[in-house]
């Protein structure tokens, strides 16, 4: 079984590895690319290629198909359905990046393509009948439901759930990808800890393990052409398609959304504070700025590597500790980051008004 798991992710990363520079190259000839110093907070020096999700897109998909479907791997927690959407939103996802990419679409257009994809999944029927309440117990988000329609069962609160934070991850990777490598890195780490969770005795969802090994070993073929410098980013699609990906597994892996907020967490709580800062300074929220925790790493004196490396550290200590932390316990660690995401921010505007 550890085999396969190997051997999958190993054939995702190949797969990726060699899809990457094919990729690149393309995006270069149709002229998509991101233009060094176009906006303020571009720190690149040279044209790079945009568009690199799709290798990421194509190496996921193209090991998903051979292993569930050809393969005749038992997937008892996985459905063909929730194959298809998590397909069908990443395309829509891929294809609205792309042309936003080339075009630059307004902010407005680019949330449709978010709309939509998250639409999908809640209309394939993906989502919790019940999150683990840390207080003890759990709360049943299925009391209001209309059932037996033309779209299947219909569950108001759990596809409220599934709505919001499937925005919120989507939101969250798309603005945290300002520096080469962070987002994939992060997101990579976010995916192993799902896998490890998964094949715990409590869970214990094999898989739903190999999709996210799967994922990983994609990831970690775009990686290698994405860290520092990088030679091509993931482009608006490839950013918002990790989102939604990793969104997915903790919702399809029976609710790991606690894990995976604990990995996200300070960008996540990086991207309120920022988002309160522009609207405490009367500026449009969805502009972008340097205001952002990475950006200000890099302000403070760390090189680009090194601020990378330190959010990635981060992401990993307090998404690892969900292995060894209770409900409650992963709800007073959530606790203690937004206290620590308020004293950075209280130290950096301190540092910003004394200059």
């Amino acid at each position: 079984m550890i085999m396969n798991y190997f051997f999958y992710s190993l054939l995702a990363f190949l797969l990726a590895l060699f899809l990457t520079p094919v990729v690149r190259l393309l995006m270069l000839r149709l002229g998509i690319v991101d233009k060094p110093k176009a906006l303020a907070r571009k720190i690149h020096k040279h044209k790079i290629a945009l568009g690199g999700g799709w290798a990421i897109f194509l190496a996921f998909f193209l090991v998903v198909l051979l292993v569930f479907k050809f393969t005749g791997y038992s997937a008892p927690h996985i459905k063909s359905s929730y194959l298809l959407a998590l397909f069908l939103g990443s395309l829509v996802l891929m294809i609205g990046g792309l042309l936003d990419d080339k075009y630059n679409l307004s902010p407005i257009k680019q949330l449709f393509f978010a709309f939509l994809a998250a639409g999908i999944v809640i209309a394939f029927g993906i989502g919790p009948e019940i999150i683990t309440n840390p207080f003890g117990g759990v709360i049943n988000l299925n009391l209001f439901s209309w059932s037996n329609t033309e779209w299947g069962n219909f569950f108001l609160f759990s596809n409220i759930v599934v709505f919001v934070w499937l925005m919120g991850m989507m939101l969250t990777t798309k603005i945290l990808d300002g520096l080469d490598g962070l987002v994939t890195g992060i997101i990579i780490i976010g995916a192993v800890l799902i896998a490890a969770l998964s094949l715990q005795t409590k869970w214990l969802q094999p898989d739903l393990a190999m999709l996210a090994l799967i994922f990983a070993g994609a990831c970690l073929g775009f990686l290698v052409w994405n860290f520092y410098p990088a030679r091509i980013f993931l482009g608006q699609g490839g950013s918002l398609f990790l989102g939604f990906i990793l969104g997915c597994l903790a919702i399809i892996s029976g609710g790991k959304i606690a894990t995976t907020l604990l990995v996200m967490a300070v960008p996540m709580l990086d991207i309120m504070r920022v988002i309160f800062r522009r609207w405490q300074k009367k500026r449009p929220i969805f502009q972008g700025d340097s205001e952002h925790l990475h950006f200000l790493l890099l302000q403070s004196g760390l090189n680009h590597q090194q601020a990378v490396l330190l959010l990635y550290l981060v992401s990993f200590l307090f998404g690892i500790t969900t292995l060894f932390l209770q409900s409650q316990q992963k709800l007073m660690a959530l606790i203690l980051i937004f206290i620590l995401m308020l004293a950075l921010a209280i130290w950096f505007t301190h540092k910003e008004e004394k200059v």
